[in-house]
């Protein structure tokens, strides 16, 4: 009975852990002295249509998807010229059709989804210029560069500048 009830339990984690449809998945980096780390769920665009449909225009969404994204620095740091104190914070972007995009970086780093998001908890909201790409990305990927910190997924990406 006992080794059926473990069997049981290994077989459920193996599914929740390896079944998932967005990966948890961890970036970590470098950039001028401070260590970055960014904690995300990767959906898949599935041949969804992603922007304007799967993610709304001009609404905030946890730019990931189960847990709110996550991204901390160890030692302040300037976004697009801002400053930001070290910490973790909740990251959010507001797509736009025109690509003049937002990120948002949020007190609150322990939601779930944006259901939650206050625009009061946010530390900084820096704009961005969403690109398209030459070719789709299948699954939604951040990637800290020693120039700042790179969001890509369907057919859209960008680059925030971190110093």
């Amino acid at each position: 009975m006992k080794s059926k009830l473990i069997l049981s339990l290994i077989m459920l984690v193996s599914a929740v852990t390896f079944g998932q449809k967005s990966p948890a998945e961890t970036v970590t980096g470098t950039i001028a002295e401070a260590s970055v780390e960014i904690k995300y769920s990767s959906p898949r665009v599935k041949e969804r249509t992603i922007y304007g449909n799967l993610v709304p225009y001009a609404k905030v969404w946890r730019a990931g998807a189960n847990e709110n994204t996550t991204i901390s620095f160890d030692k302040a740091v300037k976004v697009n010229g801002q400053d930001l104190a070290a910490g973790t914070y909740g990251f959010f972007i507001i797509p736009n059709e025109n690509d003049n995009w937002i990120a948002i970086f949020s007190n609150k780093n322990d939601a779930w989804g944006s259901s939650s998001y206050k625009e009061a908890d946010d530390a900084l909201r820096v704009d961005v210029k969403a690109k398209s790409l030459k070719e789709s990305k299948e699954n939604l990927t951040y990637k800290v560069t020693e120039k700042g910190v790179k969001f890509v997924w369907a057919d859209k990406g960008f680059m925030m500048k971190v110093k």
